[in-house]
Formats: structure tokens, sequence, C-alpha cells
């Protein structure tokens, strides 16, 4: 089953932390459906943010003092964001850290989640929930992949479009971690694909 291999895989992952930079602190889940088809699920930022507005992201947000750990942060940001109840997630993984654009640490983390639960997105912050099946991305259906330049660091990043919503960025970033680590796909951010090329302007590192 994905969902044993994606347990295995991720308890012998090592997730990579970012060395020499002293970033504030944020944390994001990655919800997956306890299902027999295994779904991802995703929200959409709403559009009246000042910041990411419209943009396709996990549910998440930056570390609070009252946090414990950042597992704590990423359970408490899910709840606020779309009522998923801490009691419902399985944490069973950690992703590689990266910086936003904006200077923040993200940590990902990878939670199971009962399939078909009632949720609801914060209407001030979100606009959508939905979840795509995890196997749809393994035929990597990629409308292009926009090149990055980040320091001194070249990375091919995918770009997709599941119905109406546009998966791109950060959250594509933790998304190819999760299918290479997790579930084996031979998918890179290192590796320059076949397709589409977007050229994207060069990003160094936001100053500490």
């Amino acid at each position: 089953m994905l969902l044993d291999a994606l347990r295995k895989n991720l308890a012998e992952h090592q997730a990579e932390k970012v060395a020499g930079y002293d970033y504030p602190q944020a944390a994001v889940l990655l919800p997956i459906t306890r299902s027999p088809e295994p779904r991802l699920l995703f929200t959409r930022r709403a559009d009246h943010l000042n910041t990411h507005s419209g943009q396709v992201a996990f549910p998440g947000g930056k570390r609070d003092p009252e946090d414990r750990d950042l597992i704590a942060t990423a359970l408490r940001e899910a709840e606020e964001e779309i009522a998923l109840i801490p009691d419902e997630v399985e944490i069973i993984g950690t992703l590689g850290e990266l910086i936003s654009l904006h200077g923040i640490r993200v940590t990902p983390f990878v939670g199971l989640i009962p399939d078909n639960l009632a949720l609801a997105p914060c209407e001030e912050e979100l606009d959508a929930i939905f979840e795509v099946p995890v196997r749809w991305f393994f035929d990597d259906p990629r409308t292009h992949t926009d090149h990055i330049q980040v320091a001194d660091q070249e990375l091919y990043v995918p770009s997709y479009l599941w119905q109406e919503y546009r998966i791109w960025g950060l959250s594509a970033m933790m998304l190819v971690e999760l299918l290479q680590v997790g579930f084996d796909q031979p998918v890179s951010l290192f590796d320059k694909p076949e397709g589409q090329l977007i050229q994207r302007p060069v990003r160094p590192f936001p100053p500490r």
C-alpha cells in the first residue's frame, strides 16, 4: 500500500536543515488522507490578503512563542485555517527546511488524516480547500518548470494545474521532496527536466 511505503520511507529519512542562517521559524502540514487512494490536501489563500493572495499552499504559518515546538505550530495553524483538529492528525515524518522569499525558515511535516473530514476554510485567510490524488503526481503532469537560481544554486521547480488550482513555488518544492522521498518517484529539483522551462529572476537568500 502507498501509505505503508510512505511511513517506512519517512521513518528512514533524515530531513535537511538550512545551515548558517538565523531566520524566523514557521511550519506547515502536508495532510494526506488515510484512504485506499490517498489524497493530498491543499489550501488557496484568499484574494484580499496582502501577501501570497490567491496562491496555493499547505496549512501553516509562523511559530508563536506559546508553541512548544514546530509540530505544535503546524497543528495549531491547521486547526485555525481549516478546522482540522490536532488529535485527528498522525505526524509520520519531516521534510527538509526551506527559506521563503520573505526570509522565513519553513519546516514541513507530513501527517495522515481520516478520510472525509468535515473541514472548513477560515474565510479571513483562505477561499478554498481541495484535495489531489497522490497518484496523479506520479505521471509528472507538470505544465511547465520554473527555472530558479537561488544564490548559487539552480532549481527546477515543477508547476502543476489541478482543475483551476495552480500548484507551484514553495509548495511545489515541498511536494517534490514528498514524492521523491516518500513515494520513490523519479522527480528532482536539481535535474533539468524535459518540456517548457520558464526562467525566473535570480533570488539571493533574503537578508537575516
